[in-house]
């Protein structure tokens, strides 16, 4: 792989700035933050009021802690423009969530949202190893989700030629890269997956493709998952974050220098690790739930919203501002099985080590007698049909589970290709668990 380390004299002042200069600004722009939400959305004004702050009483960084969460449950309570700051005529645009469990998630943006969104993306990609004239094959959905439209605005941004292919159609994907010589690739990890096996499928050597950078986010992925990609297409891996109630993506990106998590855009996004079931802030480094507050956003300023995502704050390493460890779980897809907590991530990262296997897997909730149980759906990689083989491979995947997340399970080994293939974001658990 080249190196793709961006030149120190490319970057925002700020991304290299001292702690003191980056925090002195995100206490001026909490303020700012906090005054807009409370003076302009109702739903702030009577939080702030019930829970006796006021925007005045911060004083210090560490007093946002006084205030009271935001979370995706004030959003639907509030559909669809009730968050909004601004008037709706002054919102360009509109993004949602599917809204698959209730309503969804509405979120809007100022035409200077929309520039702000696209300097994070500018910056993230930088900060992943694209250069300003580089093809960017865009593979994330677009439309309501914000993925898409944010990774092409982004791309616009920084000065590349972009391939607004969206999701779906895998054989024209690999004909687009390779026709389009696309030297980065935005999409969901479990997506680019596929993308490899259709490689496979023409005949193709995906370490011959023209991609140097994957920018991969939108679902947790492991460490492994990034060696498998990095290594089948020579390429660099690199996480993006973000989430449409924050921004978008683009609220966080792994620098391609160092790979060791994702610095966070500090002055733009202010985070804070809680104790999911308290809420009360952790030690610095502990792990908890990531909470953000918006330091610029117009239409829709979000105060500590709480993301249900897992993480840790560590200090900046290639840029000034702190880090968040690569993401590997939400408190929200945690399974609980048998009064062990199990993650899909502690299933992925046994399921690649074995290679009998393909990376694809499934997890099956299910019921036996009183007891749930578990089943995890793989399939067998290319060249490996031998039954014996298999089996040993199923064994031996039942133990490794046993042995990292403390749970027995069962293992159903299907023929290549056997399982559903992501086009967006991977569905990983199938819970048909009695709704008792």
């Amino acid at each position: 792989m080249r190196d793709l380390t961006p030149d120190r004299k490319t970057l925002d002042p700020i991304e290299i700035a001292s702690r003191d200069e980056i925090e002195t600004l995100q206490l001026k722009r909490l303020k700012w933050s906090l005054k807009h939400a409370y003076d302009h959305v109702p739903f702030y004004r009577e939080s702030l009021d019930a829970a006796g702050v006021h925007p005045g009483d911060l004083l210090t960084l560490s007093d946002l802690a006084k205030f009271p969460f935001t979370t995706k449950a004030d959003l639907r309570a509030n559909y669809p423009f009730g968050m909004f700051a601004v008037p709706r005529e002054k919102v360009v645009r509109l993004h949602a969530s599917s809204g698959t469990t209730g309503k969804p998630t509405v979120v809007g943006y100022t035409a200077k949202d929309i520039g702000t969104w696209a300097d994070c993306v500018a910056r993230s990609m930088r900060a992943a190893g694209t250069r300003a004239g580089d093809v960017v094959h865009v593979a994330y959905g677009y439309g309501l989700f914000t993925g898409g439209l944010g990774a092409h605005y982004g791309a616009e941004k920084l000065g590349c030629t972009v391939v607004p292919v969206s999701g779906g159609v895998t054989p024209r994907q690999v004909q687009l890269i390779e026709d389009f010589g696309a030297t980065t690739i935005m999409v969901t990890p479990s997506y680019m997956l596929a993308i490899l096996d259709e490689y496979r499928a023409q005949g193709r050597d995906p370490r011959e493709s023209p991609l140097e950078v994957g920018i991969f986010g939108a679902e947790p992925w492991t460490n492994a998952m990034r060696a498998e990609i990095e290594g089948a297409f020579d390429m660099h891996a690199v996480d993006i974050y973000g989430l449409s109630e924050v921004i978008g993506p683009g609220v966080a990106n792994e620098c391609v220098e160092t790979k060791d998590g994702l610095h966070i855009w500090e002055d733009h996004f202010y985070p804070e690790i809680v104790d999911p079931e308290t809420g009360q802030p952790v030690a610095e480094g502990e792990r908890g739930e990531l909470v953000f507050t918006s330091l610029t956003k117009e239409a829709m300023p979000v105060i500590r919203y709480r993301t249900r995502d897992l993480t840790r704050l560590l200090p900046g390493t290639a840029r000034s501002m702190r880090r968040m460890e690569k993401v590997t779980g939400r408190s929200d897809d945690m399974i609980a099985l048998r009064g062990v907590n199990v993650f899909p991530t502690q299933i992925e990262e046994q399921v690649l080590k074995i290679a009998t296997f393909a990376p694809n897997f499934q997890i099956e909730l299910g019921r036996e007698g009183r007891m749930d149980a578990m089943t995890v759906h793989v399939e067998a990689a290319e060249g490996h049909s031998d039954a014996s083989e298999r089996l040993a491979a199923s064994v031996q995947l039942q133990s490794a589970v046993r042995d990292a997340a403390g749970v027995k399970v069962a293992v159903q080994v299907s023929d290549p290709g056997g399982l559903p293939r992501s086009q967006g974001k991977a569905i990983r658990i199938v819970d048909n668990r009695p709704k008792d």
